[in-house]
């Protein structure tokens, strides 16, 4: 099994994608500035390069790492030590691949995994800062609601096409 760096580099535009609507004055942006006690003047400032350079390499760490919540065939590799090595090894795993490689890949099932994962892991790595700031539950919400569609889609498309 290759792993697929063009649709996870393709995954890794998701945040910024959702981000960018998600944010916006449409949705949520306004609520979201009012809790931060931000006004217009404040967003104007910033190196949006550095901003949205360092948002793309964050994002294609969490892409790489749904590679491995959503797609059950690379735990295959880790039960041999990563590539296979010897005959057996490799014979299992062909053989595994064979039976298995297509179980569970489908965009459906990726977005399962990835709404999985913003439940139990970016909800807390958000609600936990936020509780100890005397963040309100607004805050905490409108940032696990980007998280769910964000993770949620990433899983489908690298479950899906990786």
């Amino acid at each position: 099994m290759q792993f697929n760096w063009l649709v996870t580099g393709l995954a890794a535009l998701i945040p910024m994608l959702i981000g960018m609507i998600w944010y916006s004055k449409m949705l949520f942006g306004n609520t979201w500035m009012r809790i931060n006690r931000f006004r217009e003047e404040d967003m104007k400032g910033g190196n949006m390069a550095v901003i949205f350079g360092f948002t793309l390499l964050f994002s294609l760490m969490i892409a790489f790492v749904m590679n491995g919540i959503v797609i059950h065939q690379f735990t295959l590799y880790s039960l041999v030590g990563g590539e296979p090595t010897t005959a057996a090894d490799k014979a299992w795993i062909e053989s595994s691949m064979s039976a298995y490689g297509h179980k569970f890949r489908s965009f459906k099932h990726g977005m399962l995994h990835g709404s999985i994962a913003s439940l139990f892991f970016a909800l807390p790595i958000l609600g936990i800062p936020a509780l100890f700031e005397r963040r309100g539950w607004k805050y905490i919400m409108i940032h696990f609601g980007y998280w769910l569609v964000t993770l949620a889609l990433m899983g489908g498309v690298i479950c899906q096409w990786a």
